[in-house]
């Protein structure tokens, strides 16, 4: 039997909507190595004399540390889908703009920039040339010597 190849719709869903995510790794790319990354160290540093006891300075990073870590898990359980919804409009949005506005205009635009560039090589060909020529003629018998005198 002939096998018969996935047409490009069919393709386009399994490459978009189907694809398999990295639930370990889910930032594969690195865009926020090091943006977002904060750590308590990061944030809370006592320099050298003025420690805290070391039950606060161990409690103030076991706070940090779980409050950072329920707030993202919160705020991204709340707003998460709604702004993944907003982000995929937007860049929806985008991408058609730039598909069907943006490039016909850029390649609208260099196909007419064609014809004046014709013309401005025409005038330049035809004005500056001859004169540039003429100029070139006028000072290739010029001939400079330099003596060096002990």
């Amino acid at each position: 039997m002939a096998e018969t190849k996935p047409n490009s719709a069919e393709q386009m869903f399994k490459g978009g909507i189907n694809k398999e995510i990295d639930l370990v790794n889910r930032d594969p790319n690195h865009i926020n190595e090091d943006v977002v990354k904060v750590d308590f160290e990061d944030v809370i540093a006592e320099p050298e004399g003025t420690y805290s006891l070391d039950g606060v300075w161990k409690t103030s990073f076991t706070v940090f540390t779980v409050s950072k870590y329920w707030c993202y898990r919160i705020l991204s359980a709340i707003f998460g889908v709604p702004l993944s919804l907003i982000w995929g409009f937007y860049f929806a949005c985008l991408s058609f703009c730039h598909i069907w506005a943006i490039m016909p205009c850029i390649k609208s635009y260099l196909i007419e920039i064609q014809c004046i560039n014709r013309i401005f090589s025409l005038c330049i060909h035809t004005f500056c040339d001859p004169f540039y020529e003429a100029l070139g003629k006028i000072f290739s018998n010029i001939r400079v010597n330099l003596h060096k005198e002990v």
